[in-house]
């Protein structure tokens, strides 16, 4: 049993409560994050469908077949989707332009994490999900527990040294202020030189960075979400940056390569931030 669900039944047994919701519901979750916070709540049980590919390896209970593959993160398969029945759909803004149709085969519950406080939407999160199933005493109890193991970290990690955030996709690099790393942990985001430049597409801004910049920000440890690896491409080559690092301030900077599919694919659930945690504090 996984830790969080470990939690839960704890929980359950201690306050004589049932951890059932007050009515079953048949869900489909493209929100792995909800996934996690469904099966932490022990409430997996009312879980019929997910996108199996890409599932985290800490959701691998979910790739058997008793639940059905309902397409990609990005490409739900409709026809599956309504063979399933599901009662509830959960999607985030990966899931935007298929709102509409998957609206049209059962109510559709949004749950991405959004907002400048990173901490207070998750939160809410998690409550708004653990009330629809009627387990909101018991996310209470594990969102004590969690807020808890992030004070802790917060005292061990060590929050002087700069830490800069970078995703990996296909041997580029992009700058990631990822507001688990600064915002819940609070750690120190090293300053981005003037000559960084940042690129606009669509609505969304992007900072390309080179080895070159990297050397220039000179970080003391560089954290990497590996976009390629979450997706099956080919997975960042650390040797291979560090090389390019070697002559420059950067060099002796500490590369760590955070779990992939969890920091890219997953995140915003009960199971997956305490996950997220025990990755950084590992890599610092």
């Amino acid at each position: 049993m996984r830790p969080f669900a470990l939690l839960a039944a704890t929980l359950l047994s201690l306050s004589g409560t049932s951890m059932a919701a007050t009515s079953a519901e048949r869900v489909i979750s493209f929100d792995y994050g909800s996934l996690d916070t469904l099966d932490a709540l022990n409430l997996g049980n009312q879980v019929v469908g997910v996108p199996k590919q890409g599932l985290p390896d800490y959701l691998s209970d979910y790739a058997g077949d008793d639940y059905a593959d309902v397409g990609g993160l990005k490409s739900p398969d409709l026809d599956a989707i309504r063979q399933a029945s599901p009662s509830l759909i959960v999607i985030t803004g990966r899931q935007g332009e298929q709102r509409e149709a998957l609206e049209a085969i059962a109510p559709v519950m949004e749950m991405g994490v959004s907002g400048e406080d990173y901490l207070q939407a998750f939160d809410a999160n998690v409550t708004t999900l653990a009330e629809r199933f009627g387990a909101a005493s018991q996310a209470a109890s594990a969102l004590d527990s969690l807020h808890r193991k992030i004070d802790d970290a917060r005292q061990t990690i060590d929050a002087s040294k700069n830490v800069l955030t970078v995703t990996h996709n296909d041997g580029h690099y992009m700058l990631n202020r990822h507001p688990i790393v600064y915002g819940v942990l609070g750690l120190n985001e090293p300053q981005i030189p003037e000559n960084v430049t940042s690129e606009t597409r669509g609505s969304r801004t992007f900072t390309p960075l080179t080895a070159e910049a990297i050397g220039e920000i000179d970080p003391d440890v560089i954290l990497i979400v590996d976009r390629s690896a979450a997706i099956g491409s080919e997975a960042v080559d650390v040797e291979a940056l560090q090389q390019a690092l070697s002559d420059g301030a950067a060099a002796d900077a500490d590369v760590e390569v955070l779990t992939p599919k969890l920091w890219y694919l997953s995140g915003g659930g009960l199971q997956s931030l305490s996950l997220q945690i025990d990755d950084v504090v590992s890599a610092l």
